[in-house]
Order: structure tokens, then C-alpha cells, then sequence
């Protein structure tokens, strides 16, 4: 055990024995029964300094003390000090689980790919067990926080509204213009890879198009191209035409001049030079463009929405709905864009590994 790691158990123990003094001393049965028994078995990790505990075990702790806080939760808000300090043993626990689970999966130790997904796994469960409890124990408004088994509960029941949305802003908007986007943008750093004066006049273009509000060109594509998702795609389009023209430039300059000179010496023409040299070369600045314009592409489409759209559509979700003060369902939209922007990078890094597996970053990882 590294120190880090023991200072950690130390930490979690010692705040399971005071919260267990608070819960003994001042929690109500209903209440404390769930939390204290946790509470418990915290204090009895401190023991791991004589009989060592195992890396399951704090992963164990962790997922204890989760369950007794949601099930504890009850009708007394604030939610009592012991409370508190569970959530905070739970964290540390979960905590100490990730940091050990990081250690036992550190290159060269173990490779199991099914390993290292649980660290993002129970990362991304904790933040949404404390919001829960947070939201939940401290009483806040639904208005300002809703607890995300709330949010949940409106994704299921809205999700024929939430497809419907998603059809329109994703698989519409979204995926058309960054098709459209990145690939005018390839083909435009292509012819103007061997024109100076291009090159000169059109990339100094892309900072001034790069710093354009959205909030201004979009009425202006909702006047040309009318309310339905045609205008959005073009805001999508002008978003990522100049990100992906940029990196593909610099990529295809990526090869050395003794690549380059090894290539002259085999009588390569100016077409085998690019398709053999220089577009492998500039396959990671390629993708790098790829993986920012899937976010920006998302974030455009959703804010053009804003300046007009017909009645469905993410943006228009969100700003409809904020002004109904239905806040579980503008989380909600959140949450599906959230996702379906995750799955759209994830999926895009996936490609990028497969073609461009010669890479050191990709070979090392």
C-alpha cells in the first residue's frame, strides 16, 4: 500500500468512527439504522493496518455505503451531521478503490480491458450517488438541482419526445454538417496544398471565420435556409470547415524533408507521394480535427436552435422548457446530448485507432 493509499484508509476509517458516534449518539432509528451499520464496517476497516484488507473490500465500502445513504435518505432536511459524514466516508472509500484498482492496472501489471472500464465506471457512479444524496439530504430545490433519479424518471417517460428531438438535432443537423464540414474542409487543405497564394489568402480567413459568434451567424443561415434543419447544418458546416482546413494543412507539412527526399529518390509522383507520405502523416492531425468538430458540431446545432426552429429539436427543448420552469426535462435534453456527444467522440477515437495504429500515442495506448 502506497502512502497515498494509506492515508486514505486512514482518513476513511477515522471519519466512519466519528460519524458513527454522531449516528449513535443523535440519529433517529429509521434513519440511522442503514448509515450506522456502514458506519461500522468503516470503523472496522481501521483494522486493515493489522489484517489487511483486500482491493475489493474498499470497492465493497464504497457501494455500502451508497445504498445505506439513498435508502436512509428520509424526511428530516437537513439531512443530520452523521449523514455527512457517511457521504464523505463513501467518497473516501470509493476514493481509495480507484486509486488502488489505478495502481493494480498500471502498464506492464495487468492489461484487462474489462478492469480498466470499472475505473471510469465507478468514477462517474460516485458523482452521480453524492449529487443524488446532496440534492436529496441538503433539500435543494428542484428548480435549481433536480436529483438525477428525477431526471431519470423523465427520461422515460419523455422518451419518445427526447427521439424525437434527437432525430432532429443529431441525426439531422448535426451528422449532415460535419459530414459536409469535414469534408469540404479535407478536400479544400488538398487543392490548396500546392498554391501559396491559397494558402496565404484562405487560412488567415479561418481565424477571422473561427472567432464568428454563433448567436450572429445563426438568424442570418434561418433567413437563407428557412427554420427547419437545413439552417443548422450550415451553421454545423461553418464550424467545422475551418478546424478540419487547419489541421489537415499542417498534417499534410507533417513529413520531413527526408521523407520527402526519399520519396524523389524512388520517382515518386506528386499523387504516390501524397497517398503514401503525406496523408498517413497527417492522419493524427486529421482525426485530431475530427475529434473537436464532433463536439462543436453538437454545441452549434443545439444553439442555432435557439434563433429559430420548428417545434422539435434539442435547442428548442431546452429553451422552451426553461421557460416553463420544467428543469427535469431541460436536464434530461442535457443528458441525452451529453451522451450521444460522448458515443460520437468514443466512436470517432475508435477509428483513429484502427487507422492510424502506427502511431506512437496509439501504439502506447
Amino acid at each position: 500500500m502506497s502512502q497515498v493509499q494509506y492515508y486514505l484508509a486512514l482518513v476513511a476509517g477515522g471519519v466512519s468512527l466519528i460519524g458513527l458516534g454522531f449516528a449513535l449518539a443523535f440519529g433517529s432509528q429509521d434513519q440511522a439504522v442503514p448509515v450506522t451499520i456502514f458506519l461500522g464496517l468503516g470503523t472496522l476497516s481501521l483494522l486493515r493496518l493489522a489484517l489487511p484488507l483486500g482491493l475489493w473490500a474498499d470497492g465493497a465500502l464504497a457501494l455500502l455505503g451508497s445504498m445505506a445513504l439513498l435508502g436512509g435518505l428520509g424526511a428530516a432536511v437537513p439531512a443530520p451531521a452523521f449523514f455527512w459524514l457517511a457521504l464523505v466516508a463513501a467518497w473516501l472509500f470509493a476514493w481509495l478503490f480507484i486509486e488502488r484498482l489505478s495502481h493494480v492496472l498500471a502498464p506492464g501489471i495487468v492489461d484487462s480491458a474489462g478492469l480498466g472500464l470499472l475505473i471510469p465506471l465507478v468514477f462517474g457512479l460516485s458523482i452521480l450517488a453524492i449529487w443524488e444524496v446532496v440534492t436529496r439530504g441538503a433539500g435543494v430545490p428542484q428548480v435549481i438541482l433536480p436529483p438525477p433519479s428525477m431526471i431519470g424518471m423523465r427520461i422515460l417517460a419523455s422518451a419518445g419526445t427526447l427521439w424525437a428531438d434527437f432525430q432532429q438535432t443529431f441525426l439531422k443537423a448535426v451528422l449532415i454538417g460535419y459530414g459536409l464540414g469535414c469534408g469540404l474542409g479535407f478536400a479544400a487543405a488538398i487543392l490548396i496544398d500546392r498554391s501559396p497564394f491559397l494558402k496565404a489568402g484562405l487560412l488567415p480567413l479561418s481565424n477571422l471565420v473561427s472567432a464568428l459568434p454563433i448567436v450572429g451567424v445563426a438568424p442570418i443561415m434561418v433567413m437563407w435556409f428557412g427554420f427547419g434543419w437545413p439552417s443548422k447544418a450550415a451553421i454545423v458546416v461553418i464550424m467545422t470547415f475551418f478546424p478540419m482546413l487547419v489541421n489537415s494543412v499542417a498534417g499534410l507539412n507533417a513529413a520531413s524533408a527526408i521523407e520527402r527526399d526519399l520519396m524523389q529518390t524512388y520517382a515518386a509522383s506528386s499523387w504516390q507521394t501524397l497517398m503514401k507520405l503525406r496523408l498517413p502523416a497527417a492522419g493524427p492531425f486529421i482525426f485530431n480535427a475530427l475529434k473537436i468538430n464532433s463536439t462543436l458540431a453538437l454545441i452549434g446545432a443545439i444553439v442555432a436552435e435557439f434563433f429559430g426552429t420548428p417545434i422539435v429539436g434539442m435547442g428548442f427543448r431546452i429553451s422552451t422548457e426553461v421557460g416553463r420552469m420544467n428543469v427535469d426535462m431541460v436536464w434530461a435534453e442535457i443528458a441525452v446530448a451529453a451522451v450521444a456527444g460522448s458515443v460520437f467522440y468514443a466512436g470517432v477515437t475508435l477509428i483513429e485507432r484502427r487507422v492510424t495504429f502506427w502511431h506512437p500515442s496509439v501504439r502506447g495506448a
